[in-house]
């Protein structure tokens, strides 16, 4: 990606800027007892979306209504689960150099917005300005709704922004918007990264663009 192009950065949460696999994984487990679904088989298709469509996929024989109190269950369980929620190593300071460079940043997530305030805080990160949380859109990842609507109010160019992601919905979610795609966790995008730090070194090498003109 050429990074003059660069006008935005979009980033997933859960496992990109919070680590919070472990209460992910706690919280599916026991909804997966207290539903009876086998909970390996759960969490290999939960990861990067919303809990909805998991929920139907695990209990197809769930009408609608309980679909939204088995999925509001499921979320009851993350609120309160934030014992070892932290930062991914090198969140705090890639956001701090977003803003010191003025590159506009947002986050687009499969969580809905109590649970995404609580994990930024419990991570000790920012809550930016432009959050799309589960509530905010229709379709969530792999559709591109959310992250086509962060770039809307941001008021840039899909073409021109970067998504930052660690799994397979997200990233498809910013293909599928026209953005270019930063990838964590041994998953191929535009970018490959090992982790967040790199894309801070490639960062630190962006220069803002010039003034347009008659401003």
């Amino acid at each position: 990606m050429d990074l003059d192009d660069l006008r935005a950065v979009l980033f997933d949460m859960d496992g990109t800027l919070v680590d919070s696999d472990a209460a992910v994984e706690r919280a599916w487990h026991i909804w997966a007892q207290e539903y009876g679904v086998d909970a390996a088989a759960v969490l290999a298709t939960a990861h990067g979306r919303p809990s909805d469509p998991t929920v139907r996929e695990a209990r197809p024989d769930l009408d609608e209504r309980q679909v939204a109190v088995a999925a509001a269950r499921q979320l009851e369980l993350q609120y309160t689960d934030l014992d070892d929620v932290r930062e991914v190593p090198g969140a705090r300071d890639l956001l701090r150099l977003l803003d010191v460079l003025g590159l506009p940043w947002a986050i687009v997530t499969s969580a809905d917005r109590r649970l995404t305030t609580v994990r930024l805080a419990a991570a000790g990160l920012p809550t930016p300005d432009t959050l799309v949380t589960s509530e905010d859109i229709a379709e969530g990842k792999p559709s591109p709704e959310g992250y086509l609507k962060a770039a809307a109010a941001l008021g840039v160019d899909p073409a021109t922004c970067l998504v930052v992601e660690d799994s397979a919905p997200g990233l498809a979610a910013g293909y599928g918007a026209g953005m270019q795609t930063a990838a964590l966790k041994g998953l191929r995008g535009d970018l490959t990264l090992s982790g967040l730090r790199d894309l801070a070194d490639l960062l630190s090498e962006w220069t803002p663009p010039p003034p347009a003109p008659g401003r």
